[in-house]
Formats: structure tokens, C-alpha cells, sequence
């Protein structure tokens, strides 16, 4: 018999993958953009939805705006943790991109290391890159996510 602490039942290879759950506000926030609704109206109906967070943040990036770029990152960020630590994740492991739950978060941490190293916190974006690669994808791979 398998119990929860049995050496069976554990990952020995570290940390399972987080995957944030279906109904985490990304999805709706997402679906309510694809449908046409304007990306302020998604959020303030989806403040906690990191995807709106990091969409905001890359337009302002777009724009040449990296101080309101580094701002909207953050929320996104920090929303994406608190979701992510809800989630059961407990401050490493895999962070799979290829979950769209989880996307929004990834993207929001590579907007915050971009507008980190376009505001000359360079210490920062360093983090922020360490973490997605940490978080077992890459810069290149969050780049193409839509």
C-alpha cells in the first residue's frame, strides 16, 4: 500500500509542476479579450487575472512607456504568486507554459524583466529571468505566447 509519505508517492525529482486551476481568472479575462471586450473593461472586471496585468504591460513596453510597462508587470506579478502559492506551489519548481492558466503569470514576469532592464534595475530583471528558468521555460518560449 502507497501512503502520502511513502517513497511512491513522492516526486525524487523535485517539486511537481504547478498548474494554476481552470477556473483562475486568466481564462475568463482571455476569452472576454478574444471576444472583442477593451482591455480596460477586462480589467476592472479580472484585477486579479495576471494575463491582463502582462497584456497592459507589454503595450506600455510597445509604447516606449516602461515605467507604467514596470507598474502594470508588477501587479501581474505578484497576482500571478499569490494565485500560483494557492495553487499549492511553495517557491520553485516547474511552471509549465504550455498550461494557458499558467501564461499569464510567465508572461507578466518577462514584461517585469523587460521594463526592470529598460528602467536600469538590472539586478531585478536578472532575477526575473532566473525565475523563468527556474520555473522550467525561457524567455524565447514565453515570448511566443499569445
Amino acid at each position: 500500500m502507497t501512503t502520502a509519505n511513502s517513497p511512491a508517492s513522492r516526486n525524487l525529482l523535485g517539486p511537481d509542476p504547478v498548474r494554476l486551476p481552470d477556473s483562475h481568472p486568466d481564462v475568463p479575462a482571455r476569452a472576454a479579450l478574444i471576444d472583442g471586450a477593451s482591455l480596460d473593461d477586462v480589467a476592472r472586471r479580472y484585477p486579479a487575472s495576471s494575463y491582463v496585468w502582462a497584456v497592459l504591460a507589454e503595450r506600455a513596453l510597445d509604447a516606449e512607456d516602461p515605467v507604467t510597462a514596470y507598474a502594470f508587470a508588477r501587479t501581474g506579478y505578484h497576482r500571478g504568486l499569490d494565485a500560483l502559492r494557492g495553487a499549492g506551489w511553495r517557491g520553485q519548481g516547474p511552471i509549465p507554459a504550455d498550461h494557458t492558466a499558467n501564461q499569464g503569470f510567465l508572461r507578466a514576469l518577462l514584461a517585469l524583466a523587460d521594463a526592470a532592464e529598460e528602467i536600469g534595475e538590472d539586478a531585478e530583471a536578472t532575477r526575473c529571468q532566473e525565475f523563468l528558468t527556474n520555473s522550467g521555460t525561457s524567455e524565447d518560449e514565453v515570448r511566443t505566447l499569445v
